[in-house]
């Protein structure tokens, strides 16, 4: 099952009594914060959920896989990775 943007809304419009219109623009408005903060190279923490950060993905050489004999060169990116925090991680992984 996979828990969409719009789920979360619905559930938290229930649960609280606000509008959907009201949740909906708040958890819009945070992820463009949580984007725009990764996107300046900050990272992003939530106790107890987890960090977001910016690494830097160092150049590689990949095989084409139509053709395993034609190196391609992959270069440096930035990508960001996501570590759970302690109760996330034990939630999951049932520890």
């Amino acid at each position: 099952m996979t828990l969409t943007k719009r789920d979360l809304v619905v559930r938290i419009a229930n649960e609280t009594g606000l509008s959907q219109q009201d949740v909906y623009d708040v958890l819009q408005k945070s992820l463009d914060y949580i984007t725009e903060a990764l996107g300046n190279g900050d990272h992003v923490e939530f106790r107890n959920f987890g960090v977001f950060q910016v690494r830097t993905r160092k150049p590689r050489v990949g095989r084409n896989p139509g053709n395993p004999s034609d190196e391609v060169v992959i270069p440096e990116r930035q990508v960001v990775k996501f570590k759970p925090g302690k109760i996330m991680r034990q939630l999951v992984t049932g520890e």
